[in-house]
């Protein structure tokens, strides 16, 4: 669905992106790993196309650059780690943006408004104002703006996600974990989610790629990639492996 082939970028004089090569599909959570600085929200930028990486960006199939505006607003959608919005519009009127791309009746549109924003957790802030709302906050406000950007896509979607937890109290951040698996597996999203918590990474993704200066060093599921060599290697930590009750492995 998502392929990534020999994808480079350079900002001046600095490789940011080395020949990166990737590949997810619909019903899929992948995560993108790594230290700090590795690459890893410049190989969201390069899929969203806010930069003009070199190399080649397959989206079901097809060049993404030959995707027209519409169809790629309808069918991709980018979850930002922080989004700056300073006019006081309301919650609800933030995630009517999403509303953009798509062709539907005013009733339909006020019903999936709150069917997204009761999905993240974000209802009740409907009337708020957006910049007086906290960082979790607006962050599950924008979550629900770009589900509603997706919600008429003809194939399945792509939602690329930030750091989407990096604002969020540990319940919420489980919550919209939760929501990215259910998005996978029940709706047929694919999604590519930056994760800093390796825990999160073993519980939540199908599959991930490690980045470390520009480039994939490692991909595969979790459990494999994350050996202990590997994070000693790349993050500079001794973790202990173990073996919940459930039978999930945690790093402590």
């Amino acid at each position: 669905m998502l392929e990534l082939h020999n994808v480079c970028f350079s900002a001046g004089n600095k490789v940011l992106l080395d020949n990166v090569n990737l590949t997810t599909h619909a019903g899929s959570v992948c995560g993108l790993l790594g230290p700090n600085g590795a690459g890893k929200s410049t190989v969201l930028k390069a899929i969203s196309r806010d930069i003009q990486a070199t190399g080649s960006i397959k989206f079901h199939g097809k060049a993404l650059e030959e995707w027209n505006d519409l169809e790629r607003a309808k069918h991709l959608a980018v979850l930002p780690q922080a989004s700056q919005l300073t006019f006081p519009f309301s919650a609800q009127e933030v995630v009517a943006l999403g509303l953009t791309p798509l062709s539907i009746s005013r009733q339909q549109a006020e019903q999936l408004i709150k069917e997204k924003m009761y999905l993240t957790d974000c209802a009740g802030l409907a009337d708020r104002s957006y910049p007086s709302l906290s960082g979790g906050e607006r962050q599950r406000v924008q979550l629900a703006r770009v589900l509603l950007q997706l919600s008429q896509a003809e194939q399945a979607p792509l939602l690329l996600l930030d750091e989407p937890t990096s604002a969020q109290d540990l319940g919420q951040q489980h919550n919209i974990l939760a929501l990215t698996q259910e998005l996978a597996k029940s709706h047929n999203f694919a999604i590519v989610t930056i994760l800093h918590d390796l825990n999160q990474v073993l519980r939540y993704c199908d599959q991930c790629y490690l980045l470390d200066q520009g480039q994939v060093s490692m991909q595969g599921p979790p459990e494999q990639v994350l050996s202990n060599q590997c994070i000693r290697e790349h993050w500079q930590y001794d973790p202990q492996r173990v073996t919940l009750s459930n039978g999930q492995l945690a790093l402590i």
